[in-house]
C-alpha cells in the first residue's frame, strides 16, 4: 500500500504524475495540444501555477505551485465573469451571471455568497485541479476514440517539493528531459509539449511558460508576488539550460553504428547502483528516476524532517521513525533529501 499524499502548508509545490490505463499511447500531436489548452485554462481558473510540465504519449508530468489560500484574491463579479468563459460556453456563463445579478439585486447576501463559494472551493486546491484536468481530458479523449470508461490508471501520484531553487530546478529539469530520455528528441527545446520547449518557442503561451520558469529562481522565491521584473529571462535561461544540458547534449550512436541510446546507458546505471561510480545531477536527469514520483516529499533535510513531523501527527508516518529525511541513492544529489527511501529500482528503463 502506498504512502498517503504529503501536503504542504502555505504556498506549496508538487510534482504530479498520471498515466493512461494500460500505458496505451493515445496522446499524439493534436491531443497534446488539447491537453495543454485545457491545462492552461484550468490553471488560471483554479489559481494554481504550472512551473513546468511534459505531456507524453501515455502520461504527463506537472510541477505545480499551489498558492496559500490566504493570498488568492477573492472572486468578485468582474473576476468571475472573466474566468467562467475559460471552462464554460457562452450560454452557461450568461445563465450563471444572470443568476448572480438577480440575487445581488434582491439583496440576498447568502445567495451571493453561495454562488461565489461554489467557485472559490475550486481555487488553490491541487486535488480539484488535477481531478478536473483528468476528467475534461477523459471526456475529450473518450469522444475522440469512441470509448467508454476510465482513461487514467488510478489517482495521480504526487511528491511534495521544497520551495527552494535547488529542489525545484532538479524536478523541473527531470520533467523537461522526459522526451530526451524517451528518445523523441535530442535536445529538450525541440519538444514543444513541455514547459521548457514551450518557453523556447513562439506559441500562444510561450511568454507565460517563461514567466513560470522564472518563478523557481531564488530571486523570485525570496520576493513572492514581486512579478517578472525580479529576474530577467536571459538569466533564468542561462541557469536552467546549464542544468538541462549534459556532456552528451545529443544522444550519440553506439560504437557499432546502432540506434541512439535513450538516456543513460544501463551499464553505467548498474555501476552506480553497485557503488562503483556516482553520477552528477545533470547526468542522472537523463534517466527515469523513481524518487521524482515515489519519494513523497523532496527538499532539504530540514524541510523533509518538518514534513515528516506533520505526517506523524496525522498518523501517516509511524511514531517510531526518528528522522524524516533520507539520502537519495545512485548519484550526487547535493543537499536534496526525500521522505521515502527506495531500496530497489532507483532507476527505471526509459518509457516507450
Amino acid at each position: 500500500m502506498g504512502m498517503q499524499r504529503a501536503l504542504g502548508s502555505g504556498t506549496a509545490y508538487y510534482h504530479c504524475v498520471s498515466r493512461v490505463v494500460d500505458k496505451r499511447v493515445i496522446f499524439h500531436s493534436q491531443e497534446k495540444e488539447v491537453f495543454r489548452s485545457i491545462m492552461r485554462k484550468l490553471e488560471e481558473f483554479c489559481a494554481v501555477r504550472i512551473i513546468t510540465y511534459c505531456v507524453m504519449g501515455n502520461h504527463f508530468h506537472l510541477l505545480v505551485e499551489v498558492p496559500d489560500r490566504e493570498i488568492i484574491p477573492p472572486l468578485n463579479r468582474e473576476t468571475l465573469s472573466r474566468v467562467l468563459p475559460l471552462l464554460y460556453d457562452k450560454a452557461t456563463v450568461e445563465t450563471i451571471m444572470t443568476q448572480l445579478d438577480s440575487v445581488i439585486a434582491a439583496g440576498d447576501s447568502s445567495g451571493v455568497k453561495a454562488i461565489f463559494d461554489r467557485y472559490e472551493a475550486r481555487r488553490g486546491n491541487l486535488s480539484v485541479f488535477l481531478k478536473e484536468l483528468k476528467q475534461r481530458c477523459s471526456i475529450f479523449m473518450n469522444r475522440r476514440l469512441g470509448r467508454l470508461g476510465t482513461l487514467w490508471e488510478g489517482p495521480f501520484r504526487s511528491v511534495l517539493v521544497e520551495g527552494g531553487e535547488e529542489s525545484l530546478q532538479a524536478v523541473a529539469a527531470y520533467i523537461d528531459l522526459n522526451p530526451v530520455r524517451a528518445g523523441l528528441v535530442s535536445v529538450p527545446e525541440d519538444y514543444r509539449w513541455s514547459g521548457y520547449g514551450e518557453a523556447m518557442g513562439a506559441g500562444k503561451w510561450s511568454k507565460l511558460a517563461r514567466s513560470r520558469l522564472k518563478r523557481m529562481q531564488r530571486e523570485s522565491l525570496e520576493r513572492p508576488g514581486a512579478g517578472d521584473e525580479v529576474i530577467d529571462w536571459k538569466t533564468t535561461l542561462g541557469r536552467y539550460r546549464t542544468l538541462l544540458y549534459t556532456e552528451g547534449r545529443g544522444v550519440p550512436n553506439d560504437a557499432g553504428g546502432g540506434r541512439p541510446r535513450r538516456g543513460i546507458d544501463p551499464g553505467v546505471a548498474d555501476e552506480v547502483l553497485e557503488g562503483k561510480r556516482r553520477l552528477s545531477l545533470p547526468e542522472v536527469l537523463r534517466r527515469k528516476v523513481r524518487y521524482f514520483s515515489d519519494g513523497a516529499v523532496m527538499g532539504s533535510a530540514a524541510f523533509v524532517d518538518a514534513a515528516a513531523e506533520c505526517l506523524k501527527a496525522r498518523g501517516v508516518v509511524g511514531p517510531n521513525r526518528k528522522s524524516g529525511a533520507r539520502r537519495m541513492r545512485g548519484a550526487d544529489w547535493g543537499g536534496i533529501r526525500v521522505l521515502r527511501a527506495l531500496e530497489v529500482r532507483v532507476f527505471d528503463p526509459p518509457l516507450d
